[in-house]
């Protein structure tokens, strides 16, 4: 089998204080994609007002303005209305987020490499860093 074109996807929803992610969380991000550790296929801003309001900003709208220059999303859209419908729900009142689509390119040549092979892979779960975080501090505690 001929390497997979695209590798396993993760939606983040992340929220931030004010209308955009700070500077060094776009300079990671930036730095993440140009070290070929991922690609970003698509990218929105949602901002919900006190009110409940909803307020969507497509990665056109903000690029230039957030440096984004240079970058180019593979699949602009994979992340659909009904998706951010449901992810903008948990984002708080008077706060905003970032609903990212990110191709970690890591995991696509292993994914690949299994079906060179004649494997599948079945199933991912992912646990979040803050929980693998909160259960080491924990472990070390006890210790």
């Amino acid at each position: 089998m001929a390497e997979l074109e695209y590798g396993p996807v993760d939606i983040y929803v992340v929220s931030f204080q004010g209308d955009r992610p700070d500077d060094a969380t776009l300079s990671a991000l930036g730095d993440l994609m140009v070290g070929d550790e991922i690609r970003l296929l698509d990218l929105l801003i949602v901002a919900r007002g006190e009110d409940g309001s909803v307020t969507i900003r497509e990665f056109e709208e903000f690029r230039d303005d957030y440096g984004f220059t240079v970058v180019e999303l593979e699949a602009s859209g994979i992340i659909g209305d009904e998706d951010i419908d449901t992810l903008a729900d948990g984002i708080p009142p008077g706060m905003a987020g970032a609903i990212m689509a990110i191709e970690l390119l890591w995991a696509k040549r292993i994914a690949s490499a299994f079906a060179a092979s004649g494997g599948e892979v079945l199933q991912v779960e992912r646990i979040p860093a803050t929980v693998v975080n909160q259960v080491f501090a924990a472990a070390a505690d006890v210790e």
